[in-house]
């Protein structure tokens, strides 16, 4: 039970603990988890690893007026914890409960929604920036990014500008050896080299004191000296890439020390210009079987039982499969049945269940760490040596390659397969995991063409059809268990542009762009129920749309709802819209049903789907309202 936490309404309160008792509030943090993962699941081992860094900073810093950004903000639950949050703690990722990222709306401590990886070197800099600007120079600017998101590109696009305006930025590298995924790279190697220095912390400081003894004697006797300062430090390797950079590197520091994390950062408060501060962590610190395995522990299942001494006891694990196993299954049948098949991913091996891929064909795996962008440009490279490689990305991480897609792929009219998991509501993971935009976004591309699996049995002659498209291809998926929907006529073929009549009604159709279709064959039974006779078309394709099959529906049936699991802004309805447009056909019996034009918080996906009506209620719903406008018409 806390017995310190219920007590900690903001970061002030901090102030009134002594050292044993901080250290007692670490124990409590790390108990909070721990209970919040006995009733659903929840990033885990990446908060157990930053939980004395997130005292020590508020300990040092008032974030009240100071700047603070945490990068990739799924290790924000024990900055939550002490800024205001404890008595709301247990609602988090629940629909209405707090966000298990960053949330503006939820507290002044957080200033930006942070779900993306690698944007807050950026953002603290045009924060610092502004205050500058502004008269308010006093406030300091924290970064806090992982070792993961640090080779993203744009991480290196701020530091770069940081050091040539020489900010008073503090950027912490959490270096805890993992992204969600062991890292990889050469950043990553470079970092391994920086643990493997044990000339560090004492070596360093005796030689910077022998330099600052040496009296200097002219111009070429301080040239002289400089230079051979300059050999020692590329000798001994600590923070040379972020010295030549313009960064003054501090450490490596024990990011489980609380009293020396607390002495450092109150050293480095009074410094001026660019600092990177380098500290070690263990992801999923004071848990062994967390620490042990970060991987599971990451986001794992609920803990079906919890020791005496808290420790973890067993997890409760769903026997379900999930469109994203169909999907890996079928990759992993695609390689072993073709050398050319490579697969490419951006540090989600674990997320995309690419494991056995990974294990199976090494040779062919590339997992490119957090670089989406680089991803999709390697991707086009491979295409057009001749390799068929497929881009295992989810969504919402793909908008990051909106360019190479446009450039590399698209323009070039490359064999790229790009398979988008978490397609859709991605439930507690909320607005910055929703996948809702990538129908848009892809489909205006002239070259591209996009489908979806209506269900299970769409999933492996989809992405062999796309690895026999001579040009760039999409299929999305959802964050969703395989469903396979029942056809009185039979499985009809994955044709190019070819959607599949599963049944056609007098009274209308629902035409349903992906796995919303079992939600469409549902609300149809209960239509029929009531003597409305209501099709269903599993549409498969926005692009090339079936425009044969599709406009016959809207030119003669009376209603025709359009699903999707994406925004209605652009998307799949909008497609059948235009193309009817485009025929000349009278649209108003179109009613499009979909994700509106705002971002969806977090919360069950089935409760979501409800909220908007596409769950097989809402969409029955839909085709009463609007018969019936159609009737009175």
């Amino acid at each position: 039970m806390s017995t310190l936490l219920p007590h900690i309404h903001g970061p002030a309160d901090l102030q009134k603990l002594s050292d044993e008792q901080l250290q007692d509030l670490t124990c409590e943090i790390r108990n909070e988890l721990i209970r919040v993962l006995t009733s659903r699941p929840a990033h885990f081992a990446s908060n157990l690893g930053v939980v004395e860094l997130c005292l020590a900073l508020h300990l040092t810093f008032d974030f009240s007026k100071d700047r603070l950004i945490w990068d990739t903000g799924h290790q924000i639950y024990p900055h939550k914890l002490i800024t205001g949050r404890y008595d709301r703690f247990h609602t988090i990722r629940t629909k209405g409960g707090l966000m298990g990222f960053p949330h503006p709306g939820e507290s002044a401590y957080d200033l930006f929604m942070t779900g993306h990886a690698g944007c807050s070197v950026s953002a603290v800099s045009g924060l610092k920036a502004a205050d500058d600007l502004l008269g308010k120079s006093d406030r300091h600017a924290v970064a806090v990014i992982g070792d993961g998101a640090l080779p993203s590109g744009i991480v290196f696009e701020a530091f770069n500008n940081i050091g040539g305006m020489a900010q008073n930025v503090l950027v912490v590298l959490n270096d805890n050896k993992m992204s969600i995924c062991p890292r990889t790279g050469g950043v990553a190697k470079y970092l391994d080299q920086c643990r493997m220095t044990g000339l560090y912390q004492g070596g360093k400081r005796r030689i910077n004191q022998l330099l600052n003894c040496i009296p200097v004697l002219g111009e070429m006797a301080h040239s002289a000296l400089e230079q051979f300062r300059d050999g020692l430090k590329a000798f001994f390797k600590d923070g040379m890439l972020f010295e030549e950079l313009g960064f003054r590197y501090f450490g490596p520091v024990d990011g489980h020390d609380l009293p020396k994390l607390r002495r450092i950062l109150r050293d480095l408060k009074s410094q001026e210009g660019p600092i990177l501060l380098h500290v070690f962590t263990n992801k999923g610190h004071g848990v062994p079987q967390a620490a042990e395995d970060p991987v599971t522990y990451h986001t794992p299942p609920v803990f079906a039982e919890i020791g005496p001494n808290g420790t973890i006891v067993s997890l409760k694990k769903s026997g379900a499969k999930a469109y994203t196993d169909a999907f890996s299954f079928a990759i992993h049948q695609a390689m072993q049945d073709d050398p050319k098949v490579a697969v490419l991913t951006a540090a989600m091996c674990q997320g995309n269940k690419l494991e056995k891929v990974r294990e199976d064909f090494p040779a062919r795996f590339f997992d490119v760490g957090i670089c989406e962008s680089h991803a999709v440009a390697f991707a086009a490279g491979m295409a057009k040596a001749g390799m068929k490689p497929i881009v295992n990305i989810y969504s919402t991480f793909l908008q990051r390659g909106f360019d190479q897609i446009f450039q590399e792929v698209c323009l070039q009219n490359l064999p790229v397969v790009f398979t988008l998991d978490r397609s859709g509501l991605t439930g507690p993971e909320g607005p910055t995991h929703h996948g809702v935009f990538d129908v848009p976004y892809l489909r205006i591309f002239p070259n591209m063409t996009s489908m979806a699996p209506g269900d299970e049995l769409d999933v492996q002659p989809m992405l062999k059809l796309a690895l026999g498209h001579n040009g760039p291809i999409s299929v999305r998926y959802p964050k969703a268990n395989l469903e396979r929907v029942e056809r009185p006529n039979g499985f009809a073929p994955v044709e190019l542009g070819k959607a599949e009549v599963i049944e056609w009604g007098e009274d209308g159709c629902f035409v349903a762009f992906g796995t919303l279709l079992s939600n469409c064959l549902a609300a149809a039974k209960k239509l029929a129920d009531e003597g409305i006779h209501v099709g269903v078309i599993n549409a498969r394709f926005v692009k090339p749309l079936d425009r044969e099959t599709l406009l016959r529906a809207v030119e003669t049936l009376p209603l025709v709802v359009t699903v999707e699991e994406g925004t209605i802004e652009g998307g799949f309805g909008s497609a059948v819209l235009e193309a009817a447009n485009a025929a000349g056909l009278d649209t108003r019996n179109v009613v499009r049903c979909g994700i509106p034009d705002r971002f969806v918080e977090h919360g069950d996906r089935a409760e979501l789907l409800a909220d908007l009506g596409l769950n097989p209620d809402g969409l029955a719903d839909a085709v009463r309202k609007h018969r019936g406008a159609a009737v009175l018409e």
